[in-house]
């Protein structure tokens, strides 16, 4: 079997010759430590992103077979984009910038964790009509031409190294990267009806797009959302006015990859996800990602025990352990072992591998993972 095959077995339930092992991608900041370690050319450590040539390269030096966020998709976001402007730079060298998504940001010095959120462009009705709106409306730029299409589902088509996704975008996550945690969670509070009208103009967009790219004859594997939504403690949503006013928008978009032969839907979300998956899952997405482990300590068990074998997973893996030793990589496989044996669930470290993994402990993972699975 190839991974194409054996991924999609797994996922359905069916006959497999092992477990693939995939991994999320990597912190910059490993891969050029791990060029200063003499791991990987110059060359790897500046142009490795995920599912490019070079990811594949680093990739097969350390025993991965594929990195699951890697997937084609149209633009679900606002184009055009803003322009990016620095506002200010500060004595003490942070700069206080305007990005793409309207928000303005203070960036520190040696930061590389997400920037702090000071402001938006979004302040209200008149921003959303006159700034946001008309950058959010369906589009034949959003996903190319007829020529670009059938290229693109001709190599879908013959993939075997990985499955096919399809990111059919993001429902709340991108409209939280445009009015930032604080300003999403106000608007709600202070007018309902443009918070409910900016939902579903970005869920009849995220619809439009991947409603083009299936009608041109594109068929994935599944669906992949984005979102990114929540932290250590949940959601940074009501759960219930997630459910009732989002939760339709993901079941129109997964019914319509039902409709065309998909019936996996996969979805990105960090954090403690447990209180919404329950919409989710009412709504047609089936397969979490990455199911970080974080301090609360996540696994697909309980949900596996509510909801059966609808309910898959990808992920789980505690990234952690690779600063560690063997012992503890060890240890980590054997705490996998009776949930793969659930079925439907891939280990996969549960986020971009951090800074301070070790290049022998991630070797010996997918070498005792191999043996094993």
């Amino acid at each position: 079997m190839n991974n194409r095959e054996r991924t999609m077995a797994i996922l359905n339930y069916g006959k497999y010759d092992r477990m693939p092992l995939v991994h999320f991608g990597y912190w910059g900041e490993l891969l050029q430590k791990w060029h200063r370690e003499g791991h990987l050319t110059k060359e790897q450590a500046d142009g490795c992103w995920d599912g490019s040539e070079i990811d594949k390269q680093v990739d097969q030096k350390l025993g991965w077979d594929f990195c699951w966020s890697s997937q084609y998709g149209g633009n679900s976001r606002l184009m055009p984009g803003f322009e990016y402007k620095v506002l200010e730079n500060r004595p003490d060298g942070s700069v206080i910038h305007q990005n793409s998504n309207g928000l303005i940001e203070e960036i520190k010095p040696g930061l590389t964790s997400i920037p702090a959120t000071v402001g938006t462009l979004m302040t209200g009705r008149e921003a959303w009509e006159e700034l946001y709106k008309p950058k959010l409306q369906p589009s034949d730029q959003r996903y190319g031409n007829p020529d670009q299409l059938a290229d693109i589902k001709n190599n879908m088509d013959n993939l075997t190294d990985r499955p096919s996704g399809l990111f059919v975008g993001s429902l709340y996550g991108s409209i939280r990267d445009m009015l930032g945690v604080e300003g999403i969670s106000y608007l709600y509070a202070d007018d309902e009806d443009l918070y409910f009208e900016i939902i579903d103009t970005m869920g009849n967009l995220c619809y439009e797009t991947a409603k083009s790219i299936l009608e041109s004859g594109i068929k994935p594997d599944f669906l992949h959302f984005w979102e990114d939504i929540c932290f250590k403690n949940g959601p940074l949503v009501n759960p219930a006015v997630f459910k009732e006013y989002i939760g339709p928008h993901y079941k129109k978009i997964t019914d319509l990859g039902r409709k065309y032969g998909t019936n996996l839907a996969s979805l990105d979300c960090d954090g403690c996800i447990d209180k919404l998956v329950p919409a989710w899952v009412e709504n047609g997405v089936n397969t979490m990602f990455p199911i970080e482990v974080g301090t609360w300590e996540a696994t697909i068990k309980p949900w596996r025990e509510e909801y059966g074998k609808e309910l898959r997973g990808v992920g789980g893996m505690n990234k952690n352990i690779f600063a560690l030793d063997f012992k503890a990589v060890d240890k980590e496989i054997e705490r996998l072992k009776p949930l793969i044996e659930l079925g439907g669930f891939i280990p996969c470290p549960d986020h971009r591998l951090p800074p301070h993994a070790k290049w022998d402990n991630v070797r010996y993972y997918c070498d005792q993972m191999r043996k094993i699975f």
